[in-house]
């Protein structure tokens, strides 16, 4: 079963988010894709995701070279990669316009709990914002069901969609 949040921004609440640890968000660029792969290798591994390195360079490639598609949010402490997120684009006829779609927002296991996830979170929504996308939509996988208070506190409410996925033969 999959739950799923939809954000829009009349209800940000930016009041919430903690930092406890000094860590700076940046877009990602190029020089950064080295250092970031084993972290999306890290984050699909946790959803039993199996996506080649390559792919994955690959994509992350085409997202950069093409802000159309979306943003990578890199979150670094002085030394280390400790998360990203990741929202693509989407052109909505439901929404009359570009949306996002966060699909992914991850945090290194020994940095979580610490408002790595907010500050995220929250610079994805203020950039988001910033490109006039009209809603920010995510999903959450059963079994993460922890991250959902981070949403909520973020503006986000759930919805009454259940999400299906096809592989396509290409």
């Amino acid at each position: 079963m999959w739950s799923f949040l939809i954000f829009n921004a009349r209800l940000l609440d930016n009041s919430c988010g903690i930092t406890l640890n000094k860590v700076s968000i940046k877009l990602m660029e190029l020089a950064d894709l080295e250092g970031a792969i084993p972290l999306f290798a890290a984050q699909l591994r946790e959803h039993d995701i199996h996506t080649s390195i390559a792919d994955l360079n690959q994509a992350a490639h085409a997202i950069i070279d093409n802000p159309s598609l979306g943003f990578l949010l890199l979150a670094r402490n002085e030394t280390t990669l400790v998360g990203f997120s990741y929202a693509a684009s989407h052109l909505s006829l439901e929404h009359g316009g570009i949306i996002g779609w966060l699909e992914e927002l991850y945090v290194i296991p020994e940095w979580r709990r610490r408002g790595v996830g907010s500050q995220l979170l929250t610079e994805t929504i203020l950039r988001a914002e910033k490109l006039k996308w009209r809603t920010l939509e995510l999903e959450v996988v059963t079994g993460h069901e922890r991250v959902i208070p981070l949403y909520l506190r973020h503006g986000f409410q759930p919805t009454s969609r259940i999400r299906y996925t096809r592989r396509l033969e290409i």
